[in-house]
């Protein structure tokens, strides 16, 4: 048994060689754009499996050799099974929820500048006026916006100032350190307004040490 799966994976190494390509860059991917890794994990799992499904059932009609995977009938699968993949995803409810809570206190902005410039960084994942994207509304990306925006209420939340923040007074560590705007929140032109230059970044970090609350 041990030399037959030997044989199988050397008469299919092409085919191997192509799946291992694709799991590396979904996770570069997903590392890059902060798309949530077991998000991706169980995209590509949902995926690899489908497509073996859809493979099988071809290969009834087809009856290609018991040993060997043809690397173009299993790209063929693999194209089918992303649809319907992508199909199924859009009936997860996660991701459908684009609720913006009444406001309940901010902190006691030095200047108006300052709370400006933090609703341009920081609130579309720290308020509750949250600027929802059209790609929210499409399903993977629905999760991680739903997703990104939960924890990043759960730590600070700067329209829920009259509870207890869990890390509202590390925000200017955090601008400082550049975690906040998360790189890949502004990669590629994405979200410019997000995107603060060095003069703002100055005007930004001299607010937040102003402003009680959000420094240590």
């Amino acid at each position: 048994m041990g030399q037959r799966l030997i044989e199988t994976l050397r008469a299919n190494r092409g085919t191997l060689i192509a799946g291992v390509i694709i799991v590396v860059l979904s996770l570069v991917v997903s590392a890059v754009s902060g798309f949530p890794s077991l998000f991706m994990i169980g995209l590509l799992v949902a995926f690899g499996l489908t497509t073996w499904g859809v493979y099988r059932w071809r290969s009834r009609h087809l009856d290609p050799r018991p040993d060997r995977v043809p690397l173009g009938s299993l790209a063929s699968s693999g194209l089918v099974a992303l649809v319907v993949v992508f199909l199924v995803a859009q009936a997860v409810p996660y991701g459908r929820d684009h609720s913006n809570p009444p406001t309940n206190g901010e902190p006691a902005w030095d200047t108006a500048q300052t709370r400006e410039l933090v609703v341009r960084a920081c609130f579309d994942c720290h308020s509750n006026e949250v600027d929802w994207p059209w790609y929210s509304n499409i399903a993977p990306a629905s999760w991680a916006v739903v997703k990104h925006v939960q924890d990043g209420r759960g730590k600070v939340n700067y329209q829920e100032w009259n509870r207890p923040q869990k890390e509202g007074d590390e925000s200017f560590d955090e601008v400082k350190k550049g975690s906040m705007p998360p790189s890949y929140y502004t990669f590629g032109g994405l979200h410019a307004d997000a995107k603060l230059t060095s003069a703002e970044l100055t005007a930004l970090l001299d607010g937040l040490l102003a402003t009680p609350g959000l420094s240590e």
